[in-house]
């Protein structure tokens, strides 16, 4: 029999793993992870944002798990007649489902999100993701501890069923639904970085009711030629809804505070002075091993050193840009005039103009269906009021250097914008 283990976790309790899972986490290119931090330079806004990518993952293995299960056991019936699936084959997808989780993350740069705008172009028009390099790492890294472990011999799991479950582009029909479970509107990522972010920041707004979900959430039949979906019963679209309103909380008051727009711009810009062409190597083979040294230890004591140019120093000495002036999330003819106007009198005062733009909820064919006892499917925006009238965020931030910060207000004060 497997051992099991455990970690204790500050939101899910003790999350277990086996020996297969503990020789994968033990790999260099997951430990890594202890040394990202989840939000990158936000704990100087909130104190309490030190938590990393690592203990994230843990907690989306152990939340898919959770739904996976709940969902196994709430719809059989529908996974045995869209998916032809039996207790072998679901078994081992939960498997696979539970590793991608699991890795994730693998390929996030330094300080998380804040390194995205350095990495390589992929096409003329499209850059890399790091979901990209997540999949190189486990074809290329992980291969061996995930198919040579004597534990899949029960399995026969390739590392490429795996990445391409991350990447989306596996064949197997049964994977494609699954993998709503790790990137979707409902998804068990998003579910854990909001609960885990308010815990470690002390705030209240990306609270939800995730018992209700996972008491809720099952695949709802499409009832025409596309296949079933990740959805929620009808007692708990009220709990989905509290989710996507989590989100929106979390996005205006954290994500886009506007002192962390500045400290993301400062670390994207440092990041692009340290390296050697002003980005990040591509996620082929022979590349992976210099991407993976670079995470926040490297990337901080180039700043403390004094080797990562004047973004570098204006971070160590906290003399970030500062917002000047700043839209409404839904800024009217007015306010876009009064934004021109603030434009044209800084002038070269102007050093960054930053971009809190969002889209809280698809109204496509990824919204989130309902499974009503009576009139069968409905999107989750056709019922909630507040989630079908959700508009995008499209605010505008300016920010100008700290020593220039009197003359742009007086520049403001001139034009009557203050």
């Amino acid at each position: 029999m497997a051992r099991v283990f455990e970690f204790r976790c500050p939101v899910h309790g003790f999350i277990e793993f086996d020996e297969w899972e503990r020789d994968i986490i033990n790999q260099p290119a997951f430990q890594r992870l202890r040394r990202i931090r989840q939000l990158g330079w936000t704990d100087y806004i909130y104190p309490g944002a030190m938590h990393t990518r690592f203990e994230h993952s843990l907690g989306v293995m152990h939340l898919a798990t959770r739904l996976y299960r709940a969902i196994s056991k709430r719809s059989r019936e529908t996974l045995e007649s869209e998916f032809s699936y039996n207790a072998e084959g679901i078994a081992r997808d939960e498997r696979i489902v539970r590793l991608a989780a699991l890795l994730h993350d693998l390929g996030h740069g330094p300080f998380s999100h804040a390194a995205e705008d350095l990495l390589p172009l992929k096409t003329e028009a499209l850059r890399y993701a790091h979901e990209d390099y997540s999949a190189a790492f486990v074809r290329d890294e992980l291969r061996g501890p995930i198919e040579d472990h004597p534990l899949n011999g029960n399995y026969g799991i390739k590392a490429d069923d795996i990445a391409s479950l991350l990447e989306g582009s596996t064949k197997m029909r049964g994977l494609l639904f699954w993998r709503e479970l790790l990137t979707g509107q409902m998804d068990a990522d998003r579910m854990d970085y909001l609960l885990r972010d308010s815990l470690h920041l002390g705030v209240q707004y990306g609270k939800f009711d995730l018992d209700r979900i996972a008491n809720t959430i099952c695949a709802v039949p499409s009832g025409d030629e596309e296949a079933a979906r990740i959805g929620i019963a009808e007692g708990g679209w009220h709990a989905a809804e509290s989710l996507i309103l989590a989100r929106y909380y979390m996005f205006t008051q954290v994500y886009f505070h506007s002192t962390r727009v500045a400290y993301d711009h400062h670390i994207a810009e440092a990041l692009r002075f340290c390296l050697p062409k002003s980005e990040f190597p591509k996620p082929v083979k022979g590349s992976l091993l210099e991407y993976r040294a670079w995470d926040d230890w490297r990337a901080l004591g180039k700043i403390g050193q004094d080797k990562a140019g004047d973004h570098g120093k204006r971070l160590a000495n906290r003399e970030h840009y500062r917002l000047i002036f700043a839209t409404g999330e839904s800024p009217d003819e007015v306010e876009r005039e009064s934004l021109d106007k603030a434009r044209a009198a800084f002038g070269n005062l102007l050093a960054l103009e930053g971009a809190a733009a969002k889209s809280w909820y698809k109204v496509d064919k990824t919204d989130i269906p309902v499974l009503m006892q009576r009139d069968g499917p409905k999107a989750l925006s056709a019922l909630s009021a507040p989630i079908g009238n959700m508009s995008a965020n499209n605010r505008i931030l300016l920010y100008v250097k700290p020593e220039d910060r009197k003359q742009a207000t007086d520049k403001l004060k001139m034009e009557n914008l203050l």
